[in-house]
């Protein structure tokens, strides 16, 4: 590297100005200033300004990672015979760290450039490198103070339940008491809610399932092609943030209870949590729509192999069809009209109706059953309270030995067991934090399900696809084969709808409760 000082005097100036975030820059500190000062510095020196790079992030002290530096770095490549003294307002501006510091230097240097500062003198003398090491030594000891003050009082905001980061999907800022909290942000709120309990439930049996429901639904942000990111749909299951828990993994695994609202319970989010590490579900299609709801879930009564659909375009028009398309099967590419189908399929739903007294009856047991489960809450809360005061002492004990660990191996294990140990202590938290907390309704807990048994044509008749398979997998969870001239095989009544007395996919009514003999009393 040639020394700055036997370059040629330049004749023309490059400015760079540097703020350290986007939102310094929109609040107008610094920019516009720093630009002007060095302009005044330039015309003093006799310097023509050439180009202005502004840049409005800090890079982590990595030069590289600034996009106007890279800029101005690539403007001097494809200069190479000309001369230009660097232009810099402070000494912070050209680098806060001391590696990159004297990196730069170099990489200017090397394009035959000539670092300049308006409060600096920049001395390739031995004393002068000497000054200069001090004052890039300075800078890089504020940096880093100034980043570990950041990252404790964020810290401190997290261990007190406040969410600090840009807010997740279904999540936006609100003065709240006069302080920055998360609240609810309807109808995102909704939606996300709906894919938590969808997924934890089983309704939803695969992440794509998730990412397809949200893809419904206008409010939700899609990319341009109109889909949602399949990592959306992920990040957004695995975030404790929707049970009210508040987490930063680099700062540890300890969970916090947060102060915003939660969208879905702690329970919940743990079964999410324990589907998403389990076992794992076939991708859902991705050719499923809601034009061929039962594409997927239909299976030709020759062959065995499963329908598939499409349109086919007419002169005037286009038609719908279902048809096998499996090579050898004597119904290959026998078209079957979808309204056909599906109006069979619908006949088959209205059939499946409960016995009204049969109905009542159960209806009645369930309710008495979850009064039951109402009545043993506070037993359980109890039971909860007794759990947490272990799981506390459990964790100070890993705590302390954590501390006094040494090994590697040993710590990440200590690390793993704390957290099993918060997420077990933050569903604890919860089950106990409210002793007169009812667990809910029981017209508002089964009112879906309820509905559902009483005529599950009703729920199939839903516009949304995601509600019409889940009418699939449960009325029908072995499927169905359908042969065009007889129409549906015989398929077996669920045990559910038995127990309520409904009529069988062929017709076939339940016996009356008496039997087929007349009673003998």
């Amino acid at each position: 590297m040639k020394p700055t000082s036997n370059l040629p005097a330049p004749r023309r100036a490059i400015i760079y100005c540097r703020v350290s975030s986007t939102r310094q820059r929109e609040e107008g500190h610094g920019l516009e200033s720093q630009e002007h000062r060095c302009r005044q510095y330039a015309a003093l020196q006799g310097y023509e300004v050439e180009a202005v790079f502004p840049d409005d992030a800090s890079g982590g002290g990595d030069f590289m990672r600034r996009p106007g530096m890279v800029a101005l770095l690539t403007y001097l490549d494809a200069k190479p015979n000309e001369r230009f003294a660097i232009i810099f307002d402070d000494l912070k501006r050209f680098a806060r760290d001391r590696e990159f510091h004297f990196g730069l230097k170099r990489a200017l240097a090397q394009r035959g450039a000539r670092p300049e500062c308006l409060n600096f003198k920049f001395d390739d003398t031995p004393e002068g490198e000497f000054v200069e090491t001090v004052f890039a030594a300075q800078g890089h000891l504020e940096r880093e103070q100034n980043k570990r003050t950041v990252i404790q009082r964020m810290t401190a905001c997290v261990e007190g339940g406040r969410y600090i980061f840009a807010p997740a999907v279904g999540y936006k800022y609100a003065d709240v008491n006069g302080a920055r909290t998360l609240v609810p942000d309807e109808p995102r709120a909704s939606v996300v809610r709906e894919c938590l309990e969808g997924y934890a439930c089983g309704r939803f049996q695969s992440i794509a399932e998730v990412k397809r429901h949200m893809e419904g639904f206008a409010c939700v942000k899609k990319n341009a092609k109109g889909e949602v990111y399949i990592n959306t749909a992920r990040e957004m299951l695995k975030r404790p943030l929707y049970a009210g828990l508040v987490r930063v993994p680099k700062w540890g695994p300890e969970l916090h209870q947060g102060i915003h609202k939660p969208l879905v319970s702690v329970a919940t989010w743990r079964r999410v949590q324990d589907r998403l590490g389990g076992k794992a579900y076939a991708p859902a299609r991705k050719d499923l729509n809601a034009d061929f709801p039962l594409r997927g879930a239909v299976a030709c009564s020759n062959c065995g192999n499963n329908l598939t659909a499409a349109w086919a375009k007419g002169r005037s028009a286009s038609y719908a069809y279902y048809w096998c398309q499996t090579k050898g099967c004597e119904l290959h590419r026998k078209s079957i009209r979808k309204d056909k189908i599906e109006g069979e399929f619908e006949a088959l739903l209205q059939g499946l109706r409960p016995m009204p007294a049969l109905f009542e009856a159960g209806r009645a047991m369930l309710a008495d059953l979850w009064q039951v489960r109402l009545e043993g809450a506070e037993s359980r809360r109890k039971a909860s309270r007794a759990e947490l005061a272990a799981v506390e002492r459990k964790l100070i004990t890993v705590t302390d030995r954590l501390l006094e660990a040494e090994s590697p191996a040993v710590i990440r294990t200590y690390e793993r067991q704390l957290e099993k140990l918060e997420d077990e202590r933050a569903g604890l938290r919860e089950l106990s934090a409210k002793p007169g907390q009812q667990i809910g309704r029981f017209e508002d807990v089964y009112r879906t399900a309820i509905e559902f048994i009483a005529n599950p044509w009703k729920i199939w008749s839903s516009e949304a696809l995601d509600r019409k398979r889940m009418v699939l997998k449960l009325v029908f969870p072995d499927g169905l084969q359908y042969c065009p001239e007889t129409g549906y095989r015989t398929a077996e009544t669920p045990m559910i709808f038995r127990l309520f007395g409904a009529s069988s996919a062929k017709g076939c009514e339940m016996v009356e409760p008496g039997g087929i003999e007349p009673p003998t009393s």
